[in-house]
């Protein structure tokens, strides 16, 4: 059907506005995201929208956002009105932070019920931590000393953990969690999957998936308890367990040999290892593999789970083992390198958990527009520096007119 004469002709920025408000129907989230300030001004909608437009243009500062919206480029980047980088300093000083996590854990739902996920047997969700916001002065309650060997303080971090959506070929973080000063990785992780099954559902995921530190009963049983299946990183931390699984598989020739991207695949696989008193299952399965890359290179580790081997074979089970390094690689890598994660755009203890996770909720609009959206039929995905400069190209182009 032909355009409405006068029409504008739409951009790929606006189909991605018109994307993520219309199909993840995120504009009621946008107005009321539950905004602390006294007789504000500006909309919220302009100030969300705007900050989350800029980190898509991979913008990665207020005062990069401020550049934006107050040039010829706002029109394109459907911002109502221009504002100034102390404006969103002080607005996300006031902003909610539970109506985010929910507008976020509601667009990774709604990927789901739109089968963004249907080529996967099975969901996994990784839990890791990470250090973002260095800085010399201690200007937050977030802000965590660091010593050198002497025990003076050299400066401060911001550590955080994260989670995300694995093993569908479609990494989605979902939430994060920073740590309080006190407070190690284990503690944020656990309070992280709770609130991460409690927004997702607990039919959600299939298993979590995470590095030696969770390879203790309480997480274990945690994610039992959640109806979730556990595959932790096996090292010395546990050492008994460790040790009996290196001599079982030490003199046995590997169970099964593939190949797998041109790397050779050694695995051995065994599910009657005792576990260790404080741990309720009847029995630990442990897997070894061996991955001897293409340069001559050997990548070896050992993982436990409570998985059967009757349900998920060993083959399977490294696939899904190896979905840990989803959250690594297109979370952490991504997130800091691509999106300014570790950037403190403005120190301070409210501010600081909203700006993280806007981060990560522009890195899952723009793969779900770009993985998904754009490549429904069979031409080949978008390269994410093919979106970007798509979008980019959008602030400099003129608006015209289709009148046809």
């Amino acid at each position: 059907m032909a355009a409405a004469a006068g029409a504008l002709k739409p951009t790929a920025l606006g189909r991605f506005r018109r994307y993520v408000f219309e199909v993840l129907r995120l504009r009621p989230y946008l107005e009321q995201p539950g905004d602390g300030r006294v007789r504000p001004r500006i909309p919220a909608l302009a100030l969300l929208w705007g900050m989350l437009a800029g980190q898509v243009l991979r913008e990665c500062s207020h005062h990069a956002v401020e550049a934006l919206v107050r040039s010829s480029a706002r029109r394109a980047l459907g911002v109502g009105r221009g504002f100034g980088d102390d404006t969103l300093g002080y607005f996300t000083e006031r902003l909610a932070v539970a109506p985010l996590r929910q507008a976020l854990a509601g667009v990774v739902r709604r990927a789901k019920r739109n089968k963004a996920f249907a080529g996967a047997r099975r969901i996994g969700l990784a839990l890791d931590g990470t250090v973002v916001g260095t800085c010399g002065a201690a200007r937050c309650e977030l802000c965590h000393p660091v010593r050198n060997a002497a025990g003076e303080v050299s400066g401060y971090r911001h550590p955080l953990s994260l989670i995300s959506v694995v093993g569908v070929d479609l990494p989605l973080p979902c939430d994060l969690e920073p740590h309080p000063v006190g407070e190690g990785e284990l503690a944020a992780g656990e309070r992280l999957l709770d609130r991460a099954v409690a927004a997702l559902g607990s039919r959600f995921a299939d298993y979590v998936v995470a590095d030696s530190l969770y390879a203790n009963a309480r997480f274990l049983h945690r994610v039992g308890d959640h109806g979730l299946r556990a595959i932790v990183r096996l090292k010395d931390n546990l050492p008994t367990l460790y040790r009996a699984a290196q001599q079982r598989f030490a003199d046995t020739p590997a169970h099964q040999v593939f190949e797998r991207d041109g790397d050779h695949i050694e695995l051995w696989d065994a599910e009657d290892f005792d576990p260790w008193e404080t741990l309720r299952w009847p029995t630990v399965r442990v897997m070894r593999y061996r991955q001897t890359r293409s340069d001559g290179t050997v990548c070896e580790a050992y993982w436990l789970t409570d998985w059967p081997i009757a349900q998920v074979g060993p083959r399977a089970l490294f696939v899904l083992a190896k979905s840990r390094w989803e959250i690594e690689n297109q979370g952490f890598n991504d997130a800091k390198n691509r999106y300014g994660l570790e950037r403190l755009r403005h120190h301070h203890a409210a501010s600081l958990p909203i700006e993280w996770l806007l981060v990560i909720l522009a890195m899952v609009l723009e793969r779900l527009f770009r993985l998904r959206y754009l490549h429904r039929g069979s031409h080949r995905p978008r390269a994410a520096m093919e979106l970007l400069r798509a979008f980019r190209l959008c602030l400099g182009t003129p608006q015209h007119y289709d009148s046809s």
